[in-house]
């Protein structure tokens, strides 16, 4: 029960949010037992941000599940993303952030898990 949520500062047409969200469902397989069968993707875009203090096009890529992973593989996840979105939204790489949340529980169809 991933979740993976982009907040960028860039406008995206529905290609570009369809490109993304395939390139986080091969990011999210990349987490043990985790597969796009329970990815939910939430993309923000047009959104007012600022990294080290300039306004330069900048994403935040918020990865929650329930669980947890080893660090390797979160690096595996950040690498991938982070050329995804290199590839797909042409931003360098030192504005791209990747932060990762670990719940123990998780509530889905009225059900807690």
């Amino acid at each position: 029960m991933p979740n993976m949520h982009l907040t960028t500062s860039l406008s995206l047409d529905k290609a570009t949010k369809d490109e993304i969200k395939k390139a986080f469902a091969e990011a999210i397989a990349l987490i043990p037992g985790k597969s796009e069968k329970w990815l939910m993707v939430i993309i923000s875009d047009n959104t007012d941000m600022y990294l080290a203090g300039s306004d330069a096009p900048a994403a935040l890529v918020a990865v929650e599940l329930l669980g947890s992973a080893e660090a390797s593989v979160y690096e595996a996840v950040t690498a991938s993303v982070t050329a995804s979105l290199r590839r797909i939204l042409d931003l360098p790489g030192d504005r791209i952030y990747t932060h990762f949340s670990e719940f123990e529980h998780w509530g889905w169809s009225g059900e807690h898990f």
